[in-house]
């Protein structure tokens, strides 16, 4: 499932990048946005009506589909793939996101995170080899490394040490890995620039075939997440894909598509769009030649 990313052209007045993503279920021209189906289904459509509306590329949720209706059942099915009836591509993330969202139900250590069921109360178990296994079943062409998402008003010591533990979490899933799944290594390091530039030197060493930008719209200023952006630029491989995590409003496409990224996904056009505009909104106009 390896992917193949061609950049096409940088525009020199605004900085925006224009490529071509090769997946094993399609060609993408980015930037692009990717709606969220968290359990395998995007909201309000159908998989037909996905394909009207969108690229042609969506995300599924790792953590949600692991509780229900977990990763062997839609394994079974033939993958999120055969689950949902889409012949599209995929992309799910590691579970990272939830380690952030659910701070009450949960207690990070070195060798992983453990969870309480938000609804039974069990007991659970997530790791960077658990959130590999799981994806590597789901099916996607797309996997994220599994990390810590720390608010973003942390100290700067704890987010150094969360940095610290997900970079060696990104190895450890990067070693982990069994199949061709593009797996993506995630920048971190809040609003801190030494933090944030530390985090992707060492991802780039590790060489993954892409990079995700986690981390923000989680509380911040629209001025430091773009600050951030700005910073992360030019340092960031500029042939391989970019793809700025949890971010969907049209203001934040256009500010993060003049800043290099290629790859937005958000849940807010299932949420507070009409039916009909949900994934038509600025980033279908975001073309350069």
């Amino acid at each position: 499932m390896a992917i193949r990313f061609e950049l096409l052209h940088t525009c020199k007045q605004s900085g925006a990048r224009y490529g071509l993503l090769h997946t094993p279920h399609g060609t993408f021209e980015t930037p692009f946005f990717m709606p969220v189906g968290t359990l395998a289904t995007v909201k309000t459509l159908t998989p037909e009506e996905i394909k009207e509306v969108s690229e042609g590329l969506i995300l599924g949720n790792t953590y949600h589909l692991w509780l229900q209706p977990g990763e062997d059942i839609v394994k079974a099915h033939g993958g999120i793939r055969g689950f949902m009836n889409w012949d599209g591509a995929l992309l799910t993330d590691s579970g990272g996101f939830q380690v952030f969202s659910l701070t009450d139900m949960r207690k990070i250590k070195e060798e992983g995170v453990y969870f309480k069921h938000h609804k039974s109360g069990e007991s659970l178990f997530l790791s960077p080899e658990k959130a590999i296994e799981i994806q590597e079943k789901l099916g996607a062409d797309i996997i994220m490394s599994f990390d810590e998402c720390p608010p973003h008003d942390a100290s700067y010591e704890y987010t150094k040490d969360s940095l610290e533990r997900t970079l060696r979490w990104a190895e450890r899933g990067k070693k982990a890995l069994t199949t061709d799944q593009a797996l993506f290594g995630i920048v971190q390091g809040g609003l801190y620039d030494d933090l944030r530039l530390h985090s992707a030197q060492k991802l780039i060493e590790m060489d993954f075939p892409g990079y995700s930008i986690g981390g923000l719209s989680v509380g911040e200023s629209k001025s430091e997440m773009y600050r951030i952006l700005d910073l992360l630029n030019p340092v960031m491989p500029k042939d391989k894909p970019r793809y700025l995590m949890g971010v969907g409003s049209p203001d934040d496409l256009v500010e993060g598509v003049i800043r290099g990224v290629d790859m937005f996904d958000c849940v807010l056009p299932t949420r507070n769009l009409p039916l009909k505009a949900k994934f038509k909104f600025a980033i279908s106009n975001l073309r350069w030649t």
